[in-house]
């Protein structure tokens, strides 16, 4: 044990004035850390799920609106954890109560579907600023940086399991699933930020039983499964560096919606817009554009825009669609938003410049071009170049593979960071077909591609941006320079590894 005051310590001492003594003695013993845990037989399950989290702790920051820090805590206690900013002690607020949710219509069937199980309080307090050390439970919290120079992404992380799909990933082979490789190298390179770009939760169906490989997971979209799928995994990189969410398509309403509205997004959480309800989805399912600053290096201010794409369609919208509308309207706020800064990132799920693989039957593997409904959207504000003229460069995920794609048109950079850890895709020749390209007006200079499991990094350099994407063990697959308007790319591995056939 640490000698000095904890956090929780110094948050009693101050209740011990303020309140006197019983009340604060009271007050401490909801907050205080869980040590012990009784026999099971005697708990329910919510309890003991409660206390496990209580002795864990999941705390950590999330970037919002206009780069406002937001501290982030799940706790199993009855009452939220204090927030200790400078010396200064004041307890989180509830950003959701735990409880059960009835079950509702789902992306599987009624009897592949259950009630999503949250025994847990998701707490938040603002950050100031000025804030110089901040800590939770005495868990110091990692401070955003004014200008962060390394910047790592991560995407698709998650581990599948799909009834419709017949696909039962091994959750329980850290060699199939590769998401605790890939943290435990990623904390290695001590980034200053980290962006996940989509897709956090994967398991939506109960393991078969006899499947020895994920037998025991956790499924359905409740807090046991996001716990396993994210938080457990993703626990030491949490508390490395602030952390810029994106939705992707797994947390739309009908999926994992819920868990994402209570616990990731960086937005206060309204009812009618967590996902509870069915008839609320068109509130729940679409959120608008922010912008997080990246601050001034050299002459130049850098931001990334973030976009929500997560109930976007694979083909074009029609008009008199309610979504049509909605998107009209968040596309035209990423203009405004891109006059912010000199130098944008979009960051949305879907890739818009990139290419998916399509692998028919036998042995070909197909490239399919951007998001089809995202283009014909954009196109109506910006009919060639899709993105206004500030953005230079954009970031995905959803495709599980690593991708770089530049241009000798002028459109931006597209990167891919969905290799995190979920099903791979099969790769694609590096060699892209004669004509073949994401979208009719853009001209690729370069394309490199992996599904080898791992994460990119960004980092600001004299020249401009330094793109780098790496395998799950930290070994150099592909560096990129961004300067001047033109990206340049580097293989620096053979040909990816082929899948064997689903």
């Amino acid at each position: 044990m640490k000698h000095g005051f904890s956090s929780t310590s110094l948050y009693c001492v101050q209740r011990l004035i303020i309140v006197g003594l019983i009340g604060a003695f009271s007050a401490c013993s909801t907050m205080a850390p869980v040590t012990s845990v009784t026999s099971v037989s005697s708990q329910t399950s919510t309890v003991f799920q409660r206390a496990l989290v209580s002795e864990q702790g999941f705390n950590w920051v999330v970037l919002g609106e206009q780069g406002q820090a937001i501290a982030r805590s799940i706790t199993g206690a009855t009452m939220c954890p204090a927030l200790i900013q400078d010396g200064v002690a004041q307890t989180m607020t509830v950003r959701a109560a735990s409880g059960s949710v009835a079950q509702r219509k789902t992306a599987s069937s009624a009897e592949d579907s259950k009630a999503s199980d949250f025994p847990v309080l998701t707490c938040e307090a603002i950050l100031n600023p000025a804030t110089r050390v901040a800590s939770i439970n005495g868990q110091t919290l990692p401070l955003p940086k004014q200008v962060p120079q390394k910047i790592l992404v991560i995407g698709d992380t998650g581990c599948r399991l799909k009834k419709a799909d017949n696909y039962f990933q091994p959750c329980n082979d850290a060699s199939k699933w590769a998401f605790y490789d890939v943290i435990k190298t990623a904390t290695e390179f001590k980034p200053d930020l980290v962006i996940h770009v989509g897709d956090y939760h994967y398991r939506e169906n109960r393991c078969p039983e006899g499947n020895a490989e994920c037998a025991g997971s956790p499924w359905g979209y409740g807090w046991d499964t996001w716990k396993a799928d994210f938080f457990t995994p993703a626990a030491p990189l949490l508390k490395v560096a602030p952390w810029v969410v994106v939705r992707g398509n797994h947390e739309s309403c009908i999926r994992a919606g819920q868990g994402w509205w209570r616990m990731m997004d960086p937005r206060p959480l309204q009812a009618g817009r967590d996902c509870n309800l069915e008839q609320d989805d068109m509130r729940g399912d679409y959120s608008p554009p922010y912008a997080v600053p990246l601050g001034k290096f050299g002459e130049q201010n850098a931001q990334l825009i973030v976009f929500d794409s997560a109930k976007i369609p694979g083909k074009a919208i029609a008009k008199i669609d309610p979504a049509y509308t909605i998107y009209m309207q968040q596309f035209q706020a990423v203009d405004q938003l891109s006059e912010q800064a000199d130098f944008n990132f979009f960051i949305n799920h879907h890739p818009i410049l990139g290419f998916a693989s399509d692998r028919k039957k036998g042995e070909s593997v197909e490239f399919k071009p951007g998001n089809a409904a995202l283009q014909s959207l954009m196109q109506n504000y910006h009919p060639v170049r899709l993105f206004p003229s500030k953005v230079q460069a954009t970031l995905s995920g959803h495709v599980h593979l690593f991708e770089a794609i530049s241009f000798t048109s002028d459109h931006p950079t597209q990167f891919v960071s969905g290799n995190g850890g979920s099903s791979l895709d099969q790769a694609l020749p590096n060699q892209i077909p004669a004509g073949m390209t994401p979208f009719p007006a853009a001209e690729v200079d370069h394309f490199s591609n992996s599904n080898e499991v791992g994460f990119m990094t960004m980092e600001r350099i004299a020249e401009g941006w330094k793109m780098q994407s790496w395998d799950k063990t930290g070994k150099l697959m592909t560096a990129c320079l961004m300067s001047d308007g033109k990206t340049k790319c580097k293989l620096m591995t053979q040909q990816p590894k082929q899948l064997p056939k689903q």
